[in-house]
Parts: structure tokens; sequence; C-alpha cells
């Protein structure tokens, strides 16, 4: 699905909670957020990502398809060593629906979006070390 100004509002209209060792991070596109520049400093991790396996391109699933397709995106995301955390998205919208995602340290931009395409998403969340979360179209990186 091409790059909409709604989809992009939408992404935008949404906490990612990410669940770190120490405490919960509530991330939002483009503001900076001290306590995951921290934790990033501290675990000596230089990018991160969030991706999700739910509600491939932004169509609403069944629950169940969508716990199955997270766990496999999980255990891809074991297979090549990376230590996935839990997260969540959390749209400001009352009636949307809330998605189980992962927070992955040290996941490249470019293998993030791959990753993702694979598993049909639209764009990816991801920063560097100054713990500022950008909204990465997978179309962009293709």
């Amino acid at each position: 699905m091409a790059k909409t100004s709604e989809l992009e509002a939408a992404y935008k209209a949404t906490t990612y909670r990410v669940f770190l060792p120490g405490g919960i991070c509530d991330l939002r596109v483009g503001e900076a957020c001290e306590a995951l520049r921290c934790w990033l400093e501290t675990a000596g991790c230089k990018q991160f990502a969030v991706i999700s396996a739910y509600n491939p391109g932004s169509v609403t699933t069944d629950e169940a398809i969508n716990a199955e397709r997270q766990a496999a995106l999980e255990c891809d995301l074991l297979e090549g060593n990376y230590e996935p955390y839990a997260a969540q998205n959390l749209p400001d919208v009352p009636d949307a629906p809330q998605e189980e995602s992962c927070f992955v340290p040290d996941l490249s931009v470019e293998d993030a979006c791959a990753l993702a395409g694979d598993y049909g998403q639209n764009a990816v969340i991801g920063g560097g070390l100054d713990g500022v979360p950008h909204l990465i179209w997978i179309e962009e990186i293709e």
C-alpha cells in the first residue's frame, strides 16, 4: 500500500510503548525520548527499530492470525540473533486496533524494513542514539 497522508497521520498519532529492563518508554514519532536515549547509551546500542507483524497493509486482521504472525516475527528476530523486547502500538483514536510489536536494539533500518516487508507492513519506527523515533516507509528503502 502506498504512503498516504491518512496513514501517515495515523502512524504519527500513535504511542509506541516499549517495555525495557528498568522501565517503560512511550515513544512518539519525531519526539526525543531521554529515557530511551539513556538506555541505548547504557546498553551500547547505536540504533533501534519498532516492528510489528499485526494488521498487514494496515488492514485489520483476525486477532488469532495476528498473534501467529507476531510469534513468527519474534522467532525470526531471535534466529537472527536479535534480542526483541515487548512493545505495543497504542493509537490515539479510541476505536483503532492496538497492536503488539517488538522493540529491537541494533536492528538497522534496512534490515527492519526488509523483515517488515516480509510481513506485509507499510512502515517501521526506527532511530539512533539520540532517541528520536522516525517513521520509515518500507517503499523508501526498497
